[in-house]
């Protein structure tokens, strides 16, 4: 199997580029739902009240593996975050009987399990692994690829990857699609940030945007299909540091792998 580098650039959204067609092209395709999902949270699970401060939607229609997963106390989650004091989702899902791994760098031990169901793990997930021959990355040992991490843990799938990265979340999205790895994963609940490019995103402003809409696409053609948006009003109306597009500078996204049934 060939390794691939680069993602498919999909064709510009207008015969020349511009920033007003691919904006509205992009926050079209993240705002419209392709497949529609009936339960989004746990509520339909007994005895758990939703206190979350954000909706980290799943699916869990029957015709899909997770709520299948989660009764019969086989499902997995995997939360990667930044010291975000809002683990709800998290609690909840160890709760239901999930196994959940939340990944962080600031926690102060290397593992910590809470209770039957919940590890803490002072790592944080990026879309490359450091190098030991490079001095400034040793500072990184903490830092590895979601690939790295299933090897080295021993799993072969992940029910749900939830990721709340604070930008990162286009190159870690990149690494998922170009190694293969978004194939092991049952659904994705993604927060991204659209204020400013993303850690190392380059590129003027349309060139940003299409790649951003080709790494979406690059999910569709996995099989992966967006069934929930939240636009969050309570962050700044930013579009790569334009008040324009009526946009916000965040949306939390959610996707079904729709080959796992």
């Amino acid at each position: 199997q060939t390794v691939r580098w680069h993602i498919e650039l999909q064709p510009w959204a207008s015969p020349t580029p511009s920033l007003n067609y691919e904006a509205s092209r992009f926050l079209k395709y993240i705002s419209t739902s392709q497949i529609s999902c009936e339960h989004t949270n746990l509520n339909s699970l007994k005895g758990y009240s939703e206190t979350a401060k954000k909706p980290w939607s799943i699916c869990l229609d029957e015709r899909f593996s997770l709520i299948h997963r989660i009764r019969s106390k086989q499902c997995r989650l995997y939360s990667l975050g930044l010291g975000s004091d809002d683990n709800q989702f998290e609690l909840s899902m160890a709760n239901s009987g999930c196994e959940v791994h939340r990944f962080d760098p600031s926690i102060k031990s290397a593992h910590i399990q809470e209770g039957r169901h919940l590890w803490y793990h002072r790592l944080s997930i990026d879309w490359r692994d450091p190098n030991p021959a490079i001095a400034a990355h040793k500072l990184h040992s903490n830092t590895k690829k979601l690939g790295t991490v299933l090897n080295e843990f021993g799993h072969q799938k992940i029910d749900v990857l939830k990721a709340d990265v604070e930008s990162a979340e286009w190159k870690i999205l990149e690494n998922l699609i170009l190694e293969d790895v978004v194939e092991q994963i049952g659904q994705l609940v993604f927060e991204v940030h659209i204020h400013w490019p993303g850690f190392e995103v380059s590129g003027n402003d349309s060139t940003v945007v299409r790649y951003w809409y080709s790494l979406l696409r690059e999910l569709e053609l996995k099989d992966f299909r967006l069934f929930h948006t939240y636009k969050d009003l309570s962050k700044p109306q930013m579009f790569l540091k334009k008040e324009a597009f009526n946009a916000s500078s965040c949306y939390t996204l959610s996707w079904v792998n729709t080959r796992w049934k």
